[in-house]
């Protein structure tokens, strides 16, 4: 399954909006530097879902990103 993602960095609090059944805005402290902010979003991903299997499949250098779910 394909999650669409908005990624806002610098944010105060870390926190998931569902948009709809397939787009999220994600908030996380961490800056867009060093993927620091993707590798937190992949950590935020997986309790979210509950699963290990997330990769990031498109946005590696954009707010706009396409995760895959298993």
């Amino acid at each position: 399954m394909y999650i669409k993602l908005r990624v806002l960095t610098e944010s105060k609090i870390e926190k998931i909006d569902e948009i709809s059944k397939d787009t999220l805005r994600v908030y996380v402290k961490d800056k867009a530097e060093n993927n620091r902010a993707n590798n937190r979003i992949l950590e935020l991903m997986k309790d979210y879902f509950k699963t290990n299997n997330i990769r990031l499949i498109s946005g590696h250098h954009s707010p706009s990103k396409i995760i895959s779910v298993d």
